[in-house]
């Protein structure tokens, strides 16, 4: 196992006392995602195409990451290490692709060479079809499901109608098989003219995504002004954006027919005003058993960490210090610990007792 050199140590009062936040590793430009190898030591994204692999605190560059499309919002996303990686080396990204004049969502698989520095083999599986203009909307989270089978959330570009329109993949949630096919039981298979790929559709730009204990599927996405909302996700359920938001339109005009309509799933929590999701986290309780379940989500506006928990989910805590500005990801580590990239301050960081 790694051992990371902490650079220092400040606490974070929280429902279970003061936390220890500790800086692992910094001089990051934009940090999107971060996961974590076997071994301990740590995958981490850069919006502008930089793939890092980080130990003790330092960093180097991993070679052969796909070329992205660094426009807005867009550019290199989320990274995944899979559960057979000790046997497969393989990295799964998520990233905005270049097509033609504009760009989508794609998802790519590599090699991670033995010394961490290279990917190899890598290939696109997948790609919302078609590409957009515009640098908004783009995801992209990717899951592993307990099948195997790998979910990939998509924002709707911008453009808010192509959210309902089941002919375009984006504002969805898509599900492939690990070699890019499509799973029988995907919901839309026999629909007509539909994206075969859908799991789930209605989404406005899910940022955020995890499996909970029980295996089901679960995004954080952006709303418009108001509205940001956590979901659980339900095979070919329609979750109504741009029908049906508690937000408004920046300009402050109405969203749709309302908050709710018969066949659009309502989400099992919302924010008004927002607080712009991104990364989504449901904990093993490891370290703190009494969070067991609960779902964070970071703030990229207000700079926190949301606890969320219970049936009905509420917002139990938010979790706030001088490090937790721009929250891009969370993740669980090994030890139970809590691990954040912060946007802000171009690091990341360690939450343990």
């Amino acid at each position: 196992m790694t051992v990371f050199t902490a650079s220092y140590a400040e606490k974070l009062p929280s429902s279970q006392g003061d936390l220890s936040v500790t800086m692992m590793a910094d001089g990051f430009d934009v940090p999107w995602a971060i996961d974590f190898l076997p071994d301990g030591s740590l995958l981490v994204t850069e919006r502008d195409g930089q793939l890092l692999h980080v130990r003790a605190g330092r960093k180097q560059h991993v070679k052969g990451v796909p070329p992205v499309a660094a426009e807005g919002q867009g550019g290199l996303l989320d990274v995944m290490v899979p559960r057979d990686f000790t046997q497969s080396r393989e990295v799964f990204l998520t990233f905005a692709r270049r097509q033609g004049r504009g760009a989508g969502t794609a998802l790519a698989v590599g090699r991670l060479s033995p010394d961490n520095t290279r990917l190899t083999d890598v290939r696109v599986l997948f790609e919302a079809a078609p590409g957009a203009l515009g640098g908004r909307h783009f995801g992209a989270r990717v899951v592993e499901a307990r099948d195997g089978s790998l979910f990939t959330s998509l924002g709707e570009r911008g453009d808010r109608p192509s959210a309902q329109n089941l002919r375009l993949h984006q504002g969805s949630v898509v599900r492939i098989n690990r070699d890019g096919s499509v799973p029988a039981g995907n919901p839309f298979t026999g629909t007509q003219g539909a994206q075969p790929e859908i799991w789930s559709y209605g989404h406005r730009n899910p940022q955020g995504m995890a499996l909970d204990l029980q295996g089901n599927l679960w995004v954080a996405e952006h709303g418009a002004k108001g509205g940001d909302e956590v979901n659980r996700v339900r095979k070919g359920a329609n979750y109504g954006w741009p029908v049906i938001s508690y937000g408004r339109h920046y300009s402050g005009g109405k969203i749709g027919e309302g908050t709710a309509k018969p066949g659009m799933e309502q989400p099992e929590w919302y924010w008004d005003p927002s607080i712009a999701p991104s990364g989504l986290m449901i904990y093993s309780g490891r370290m703190w058993p009494q969070w067991r379940g609960d779902i964070f989500v970071g703030s990229l506006k207000f700079d926190y960490i949301s606890r969320l928990s219970g049936t009905p989910l509420i917002e139990a805590e938010q979790l706030r210090s001088g490090e937790t500005g721009r929250i891009r990801d969370l993740q669980e580590a090994p030890d139970g610990s809590i691990w954040f990239a912060s946007e802000s301050e171009g690091a990341v960081y360690r939450l343990s007792r």
